[in-house]
């Protein structure tokens, strides 16, 4: 991504009278100049990774979607309001298993949560269907806590640490500003997928609890109509055309290069594998078209870091993408 210039002041050689010094003065307190701090929701943009005038308001304030912190969690048989088709994103991690159904992702897009004691975050942005988990450890061995800034880039949630307030970009998962700008964020092998699928391959994973001490509707889906429409509601730098913005896709990136794979361009149903390389590394995708989703193998066998996400939001991180074709 391209990093705005870094404008300083710039003082005029020779300066004329009371009016020039004047001036002098505005600019070098920075009234005129660009060195003024520029804040979205609280937080500092004016040297932020991509510029500042293509980082959105979403609507809601700092906070405004409450992030969970240490939640409840239900075995999968008190888990009766949820449905076989229902989606949920899955992670796996030190012998835990966890679905987050997305009915409660949808109002709260981040989970603070503790596998076995790890610290992870495991996020969501409905704007983008776009389901990510991190590592949330601060390298002096204490929790990073992640929020909900109430601001996008990309149509894609903005994340914010709550001890430097830095901002974190979810699909990029890396701080477009504050303290850590420039760091990147750990990910975990996530699934978005059904929780029949989820429940198959894990039958004692545990659920999130819809007993979050905050009262919305988790049986509403305020994204229906949206998923359906071609329109976005927020700008993002590189669009593509010929493809439903939605199509739901699995995308992967190796070494800086990426590839996206439509799940409508495998068969309606079943289960299928596809042998393929990407920058110069084999790698195993595994389709699940029941579910609507997939994995990335290496070449050991080991689940790899993937996306399942709407066509749009991956382009527009990754605009010199791949887009695979069946036979081809």
């Amino acid at each position: 991504m391209n990093k705005n210039l870094n404008l300083r002041p710039v003082r005029p050689r020779k300066l004329l009278g009371t009016a020039g010094l004047l001036v002098a003065a505005l600019v070098l307190s920075g009234v005129w100049g660009c060195s003024k701090a520029h804040t979205m929701n609280g937080f500092d943009v004016s040297q932020a990774e991509v510029p500042a005038s293509e980082i959105q308001r979403g609507g809601p304030p700092r906070d405004g979607i409450p992030a969970l912190t240490d939640p409840e969690f239900l075995s999968p048989g008190q888990a009766h309001w949820l449905g076989d088709d229902d989606r949920v994103l899955g992670v796996h991690r030190n012998g835990v298993a966890k679905a987050y159904p997305l009915g409660i992702m949808n109002y709260h897009e981040i989970v603070n949560d503790l596998f076995a004691g790890e610290p992870i975050a495991v996020t969501y942005c409905p704007l983008c269907f776009s389901g990510l988990a991190f590592e949330a450890e601060e390298p002096d061995g204490t929790r990073l806590m992640l929020g909900v800034s109430g601001l996008l880039y990309n149509s894609d949630v903005l994340l914010y640490d709550r001890r430097s307030e830095s901002l974190w970009s979810q699909i990029g998962a890396t701080a477009i500003s504050g303290p850590r700008r420039g760091e990147n964020l750990e990910t975990v092998p996530t699934a978005n997928t059904t929780w029949r699928a989820w429940r198959e391959e894990h039958p004692d994973s545990l659920v999130l609890s819809r007993d979050t001490d905050y009262s919305r509707n988790y049986d509403r889906d305020p994204y229906v109509e949206y998923a359906e429409d071609e329109a976005l509601m927020f700008p993002v730098r590189f669009r593509t055309h010929g493809q439903h913005p939605k199509t739901p896709i699995l995308g992967v990136e190796i070494d800086g290069q990426a590839r996206a794979y439509p799940l409508p361009a495998f068969p309606a149903t079943g289960r299928h594998e596809v042998e393929d390389e990407l920058a110069g590394e084999p790698i195993t995708i595994l389709i699940d078209s029941d579910a609507q989703t997939g994995r990335v193998l290496d070449e050991q066998g080991e689940e790899i870091t993937s996306l399942v996400s709407y066509w749009f939001a991956w382009f527009a991180f990754h605009p010199d993408t791949d887009l695979y074709a069946p036979g081809q």
